[in-house]
């Protein structure tokens, strides 16, 4: 009996990857071990930074909420501490968005907890 090889679903797996590789340098597109090594590794950072972005983000807040916060005379930590204590319920994205694009309001939450 013949041996069964079905070429046709092995190319369409390789031009899968291949497709996905493509814009990439020398034979990292068109290579097919080289192109598959960099798609998994592209994966595995494609992982890895979507938990990076929102360590990125927050520290990104903290820093715009401290600069907004020593302004008006207090540090983040107090101002975040005196936040908790009063039971106001607004996060560090909706807090630094305040601090960056409306100043007035953010100076009321400060004034609020001072």
């Amino acid at each position: 009996m013949p041996r069964s090889v079905n070429s046709v679903a092995s190319r369409a797996r390789r031009k899968k990857i291949l497709k996905k590789t493509r814009g990439n340098f020398l034979s990292r597109k068109n290579v097919w071990t080289v192109a598959k090594n960099t798609y998994e590794k592209g994966l595995t950072y494609a992982y890895r930074d979507r938990r990076n972005k929102k360590r990125e983000f927050r520290s990104l807040w903290i820093q715009r909420i401290n600069a907004g916060a020593r302004q008006y005379g207090i540090s983040y930590s107090q101002f975040m501490g005196r936040l908790a204590k009063q039971n106001v319920g607004l996060n560090r994205k909706v807090l630094a968005d305040l601090a960056m694009n409306n100043p007035e309001a953010f100076e009321a939450i400060i004034n609020s907890v001072k």
